[in-house]
């Protein structure tokens, strides 16, 4: 599998998502600065988390609007995977590729810690690794991963079988709506989740969770 990280000033998540991706695919990704013009021709596009451009304004409003951005709505569009965690989620959000908003946590505080996801939806190239219904451990770090969506919006998600994963057992650490932990498009090709995978792939993390979402991927 060959893959893309994309990276913005201020993202903190890149080397372990070029670790994780290197070490399941046998290939280390390429590295695309914000201010390339192009992306290779790969498999799997990835923007990882952080805090691109400090989060001012809107949590990646800013790099939403990078021309790099462009390349990634069209490889998308031509069915390339695209994958964005955390803060990754809020910029494919901010980009218009995947539906709803990303808020402040209920809290009003950052939280980092482990929480339970989900399967909703098991057929898609992210997620043929599990099980419907499955439920698998993975960490989260964010202060604005509130999901929310209008009830129009909400319902269409719902219906499409959109919604990836949820948080499980009473783990939601922000107040999302129906506990969404994860989205897709509607073509399935692209998934936002504020969850961590990358951080839970190998022995040394304490568990390879996470590691089921990239094998997918791969097989696909």
């Amino acid at each position: 599998m060959k893959s893309a990280v994309i990276v913005f000033p201020g993202l903190n998540r890149d080397r372990d998502m070029i670790t994780a991706l290197t070490k399941i695919s046998g290939t280390a990704p390429a590295v695309v600065w914000h201010q390339d013009s192009d992306i290779p021709d790969v498999d799997l596009i990835v923007i990882p988390g952080g805090f691109s451009y400090g989060d001012y304004l809107r949590c990646g409003a800013i790099a939403a609007r990078s021309p790099i951005m462009e390349r990634v709505r069209e490889r998308a569009e031509q069915g390339v995977n695209v994958l964005g965690v955390c803060n990754g989620f809020q910029i494919l959000v901010e980009a218009g590729l995947l539906p709803g908003a990303l808020m402040r946590n209920t809290s009003l505080k950052f939280v980092c810690r482990e929480v339970k996801l989900q399967v909703v939806n098991a057929n898609t190239p992210f997620t043929r690794g599990y099980t419907p219904g499955e439920t698998f451990r993975c960490p989260v770090a964010h202060h604005d991963g509130n999901y929310f969506a209008d009830p129009e919006t909400l319902a269409r998600v719902e219906g499409e079988g959109q919604v990836a994963f949820r948080y499980a057992e009473g783990t939601n650490p922000n107040g999302s709506l129906n506990d969404i932990a994860g989205v897709f498009n509607e073509g399935k090709n692209v998934l936002g989740l504020m969850p961590h995978p990358e951080n839970l792939v190998e022995a040394a993390h304490g568990g390879m969770d996470g590691r089921a979402l990239f094998a997918s991927v791969l097989a696909a």
